[in-house]
């Protein structure tokens, strides 16, 4: 699941990202409405975390631009606003559902899937193919990693890190990249981290059909065994 998330407020954007990312999703995060817009119209995502309470343009004249652009993905509204009113308002300008703040993570993620399910990416009949690298295969909806069609018990950072590879097999991604993928809550990570990853992945990787491969210089790049 692509997912765009619009959240001022930068302790629960973390915490949402964080959350996000655990749970399979590709996470593109910011803080401000226009460049909101901007990057809803660059990413075309399957679902939109918006709040209302934005900087400069507000989350409802972006819910609205939005609507009046054609960018029809599904939208639901975060805001600490309560009343009955608000709720009616944002439905009004083109959201698909409303969590008022506090929430629950797990209804959060709960009410983001209903709504993946029910809106179909536009002009496609049918999710994406999964991704087969070897005798791996990768749920680009879900997130998912199955080896020979069983999920493979992989940690949070393990599953960001292959995921994010099995998205480019055959090319390099940069440790820049990766470490932004697997330390999606940390703003500075020592590169003997994510190495440390990619030794414990290898160790699972082994009778999957796939080779991990570091290039100096470049970074580290996923392909099927020869």
């Amino acid at each position: 699941m692509n997912l765009l998330l619009v959240e001022d407020d930068f302790a629960m954007r973390k915490t949402l990202e964080r959350t996000f990312t655990r749970r399979g999703m590709q996470v593109r995060a910011c803080d401000d409405g226009a460049l909101a817009l901007a990057q809803w119209r660059e990413l075309r995502p399957d679902v939109v975390v918006l709040d209302l309470t934005l900087p400069g343009m507000d989350g409802l004249t972006v819910l609205r631009n939005a609507r009046a652009l054609g960018l029809n993905e599904p939208v639901l509204l975060l805001t600490a606003r309560g009343m009955v009113g608000d709720r009616i308002i944002g439905l009004n300008a083109g959201a698909d559902d409303y969590l008022p703040k506090p929430f629950d993570l797990d209804e959060l993620i709960a009410r983001l899937r209903a709504l993946v399910r029910r809106h179909p990416v536009t002009g496609e009949a049918a999710p994406p193919a999964p991704r087969q690298v070897g005798r791996l295969s990768l749920d680009r909806l879900g997130g998912a990693v199955c080896r020979d069609g069983e999920t493979m018990e992989l940690t949070p950072r393990e599953q960001a890190l292959l995921r994010t590879l099995m998205e480019r097999p055959g090319q390099a991604v940069a440790k820049e990249r990766l470490s932004e993928q697997v330390f999606p809550d940390q703003r500075e990570v020592q590169h003997e981290a994510i190495e440390v990853v990619v030794y414990r992945l290898r160790k699972k990787l082994i009778g999957t059909g796939t080779t991990l491969l570091t290039l100096r210089g470049l970074g580290y790049l996923l392909r099927a065994a020869a």
